[in-house]
């Protein structure tokens, strides 16, 4: 069977992930989620569902949380009935000043959402249901220009027009159990740092490792896939949750999976099954805690497809023996092991949200299936670091991933059989420094500043196939506009 690993366009993000599950006409959820941590960056698309019965129609243009506001209260009227709706525009535009090749770039994604709260719309208490989509456009950096495995921007993916979220979830015993079904992503949920939501590049979000490694890149953005997701909250500082989804978001083939599902509507049945499991604690989180806020995770996943072996053929010859069938030895199921923590350090005096957190996140797999067998990140932010303005976020964040045993040695032995220079891949790392600024409630603009080490591990260069891809400088500036 086909194995699809497409990294080039995943998404994760965290931005996003929140956007999808907690922006106004997200998911309101009977309890906050398990690792909402004050201080952590949030823009206001990222913000829980609020009534907008305080954002009058004649309210001030840089004052309403959104940019058409309240007209007539007529979106205040529709939340009441239940009926909450969602428009947001992110832009950017990113180039790359250093590297093989050069250049800029503009890209885009609009989310349109509609959530209804069946208590208010159908007096059905505890439930939910949401549809959303995307409409991205434009042309993504690393896929044009870097080749790099951390993705630089969390909304990169191929144009055009897809259905995402089509899920109801329903809400029991107060929110301390909820089930949700259809089709929904893994990303909303699971591997999430809040502190890490800050940063534009996509390792942040999904993890590398599982965007690499999973057919699709996974339940991710840009692709969402059936399935369900299962969440206990015995108590406010304890979560456990649960998904279960298909395999594979995308048909089988040979091409961009994004392609195969371009619309999002194939809902994928027959192509395995991907579960994922994790734990939240959470500490100081009540509004009366004496203590600094943080959340810790600790979940694993597994997926049930074949997986191409990175060095061994199915002949029981190495891939880069001219004698082998080029066939890949296949390997039943594959899985990863992770650990998620975000913790406060410092809170401003007087303030409930604004100070320094750290974050960080490790994740590691079997390297004879997957090309990515180890990857970490972590990171500062501090909200309200310059006078002033309270709401502006700085951060700095590294990720690593590390390219499999197996796969360094593929290419070891791709140099050995040709009798020629190849370079062999280690890891690549991202270093980025960002600072989102709300200029209004309903608009924030983010210069970003990447610099990437060693693209693709140490692919080989585009100019030099015998040397490896040069380091790649990034500058961006992303603008977000909730409407």
């Amino acid at each position: 069977m086909p194995f699809d690993a497409v990294q080039g366009r995943h998404a994760a993000a965290v931005a996003l992930a929140s956007l999808l599950s907690s922006a106004p006409g997200g998911p309101a959820l009977s309890q906050p989620p398990a690792g909402a941590l004050p201080g952590a960056p949030e823009t206001r698309a990222q913000q829980p569902l609020e009534p907008l019965d305080e954002a009058p129609s004649d309210g001030s243009l840089w004052q309403r949380d959104r940019l058409l506001g309240n007209p007539g209260g007529i979106r205040s009227r529709m939340e009441d009935a239940g009926f909450s709706t969602t428009v947001q525009e992110t832009s950017e535009v990113l180039g790359n000043v250093s590297g093989d090749t050069t250049g800029a770039i503009y890209e885009g994604a609009t989310l349109a959402a509609l959530q209804i709260d069946t208590a208010k719309a159908i007096g059905l208490p505890g439930g939910t249901f949401r549809a959303s989509m995307y409409q991205i456009h434009g042309q993504g950096l690393s896929d044009s220009n870097l080749g790099n495995l951390n993705t630089v921007s969390n909304i990169e993916a191929a144009p055009g027009a897809r259905l995402f979220d089509l899920w109801y979830e329903q809400a029991i015993l107060g929110g301390a159990v909820s089930l949700r079904v259809g089709q929904q992503a893994a990303d909303e949920e699971f591997q999430v740092s809040t502190y890490g939501g800050l940063f534009i590049n996509a390792s942040f979000g999904w993890p590398t490792l599982a965007a690499a490694g999973l057919p699709a890149g996974g339940p991710a953005y840009p692709l969402a896939a059936l399935g369900g997701r299962l969440k206990l909250q015995p108590r406010e500082d304890l979560a456990i949750l649960l998904g279960v989804y298909s395999g594979n978001p995308a048909p089988v083939g040979q091409n961009d999976p994004q392609i195969r599902n371009a619309s999002g509507t194939s809902f994928v049945l027959d192509q395995g099954v991907f579960v994922i499991g994790e734990v939240q604690y959470s500490i100081n989180t009540g509004d009366r805690a004496a203590g600094l806020p943080g959340t810790y995770k600790l979940g694993a996943w597994y997926n049930s497809n074949a997986f191409p072996d990175q060095r061994y053929g199915a002949d029981g010859l190495l891939l880069a023996d001219p004698a082998s069938s080029g066939v890949p030895l296949s390997h039943s199921g594959n899985y990863s092991v992770y650990a998620v923590a975000d913790q406060m350090i410092w809170r401003e005096p007087g303030t409930k949200d604004q100070g320094i957190g750290l974050f960080a996140r490790v994740t590691g797999g079997s390297g004879d299936r997957n090309p990515v067998s180890a990857f970490f990140n972590a990171g500062a932010t501090w909200k309200g670091a310059i006078r002033g303005r309270p709401d502006d976020t700085i951060g700095l964040g590294v990720s690593v991933a590390r390219i499999s045993e197996d796969a360094r040695q593929a290419d070891s032995d791709v140099a050995i059989f040709s009798g020629a220079p190849y370079p062999q891949r280690t890891s690549e790392t991202v270093l980025e420094l960002t600072y989102q600024a709300a200029v209004t409630p309903w608009l924030t603009l983010q210069p970003d500043f990447q610099y990437i080490f060693n693209p693709g591990g140490g692919t080989p260069s585009f100019n030099n196939p015998a040397g490896k891809a040069a380091d790649a400088a990034v500058l961006g500036l992303r603008g977000v506009v909730v409407f």
